[in-house]
């Protein structure tokens, strides 16, 4: 069956599918990883035919291709909310803030993500981490203004970046460790961690 036109705008019931679609992969992918899922997995756990999802995605890459675009601009908006004119302290524990809430209510979205870092990106690495790179860099270039400044204390803004993102998303990414290793922290972990990480990090970059 011919997969669906993009040129012409879809229906409701179009656009329903779709997130229907999207919403089963991601549970399947997320479960599963990209490259254990099968386009028969998606397609039972989104209530659809194969024949009928094929309609609207050509195929599993491709529903993977739009899952990657969507999680990557959720988890870009955080650090692009970053503001260079802003109290530095109080805009990287925002930030922390974000990357939290992000975590708590998107778990699948994050799963997916770290999955697919884990399998190596095999077809879209440039898609990916090009936009991510230059927002990247731009934060960086900020944090490196304020401590020239001497606004925030000397850090590296790279590894301060890459800790903020293993600390955040732990949580979601690791939740079956927590529940098994420390159970009592699993219902509150996002409010306890947000307590304990802010006051971490306000210790760390405090001049």
């Amino acid at each position: 069956m011919a997969r669906m036109s993009n040129a012409k705008p879809k229906t409701k019931i179009q656009r329903q599918k779709t997130e229907q679609i999207l919403t089963a992969a991601l549970e399947v992918f997320a479960l599963h990883g990209s490259s254990g899922a099968s386009i028969n997995m998606i397609a039972k756990t989104a209530g659809l035919t194969t024949p009928n999802l094929l309609y609207y995605f050509e195929s599993k890459d491709a529903i993977r291709k739009e899952l990657l675009s969507r999680t990557l601009q959720l988890w870009m908006a955080p650090l692009s909310m970053v503001n260079p004119q802003g109290d530095p302290v109080e805009e990287i524990c925002a930030y922390i803030k974000r990357k939290l809430e992000i975590s708590k209510n998107f778990p699948r979205e994050s799963k997916f993500f770290a999955n697919e870092i884990l399998s190596g990106l095999p077809q879209s690495r440039s898609e990916i981490f090009g936009p991510l790179k230059e927002l990247f860099n731009a934060k960086v270039q900020v944090f490196e203004d304020w401590i020239e400044d001497g606004r925030v204390a000397k850090v590296d803004p790279h590894h301060l970046l890459f800790s903020i993102w293993a600390t955040t998303q732990h949580y979601a990414d690791f939740d079956v460790q927590i529940e098994e290793i420390a159970p009592a922290k699993l219902q509150d972990r996002y409010a306890e961690a947000e307590s304990f990480l802010l006051e971490m990090y306000k210790k760390l970059l405090t001049v």
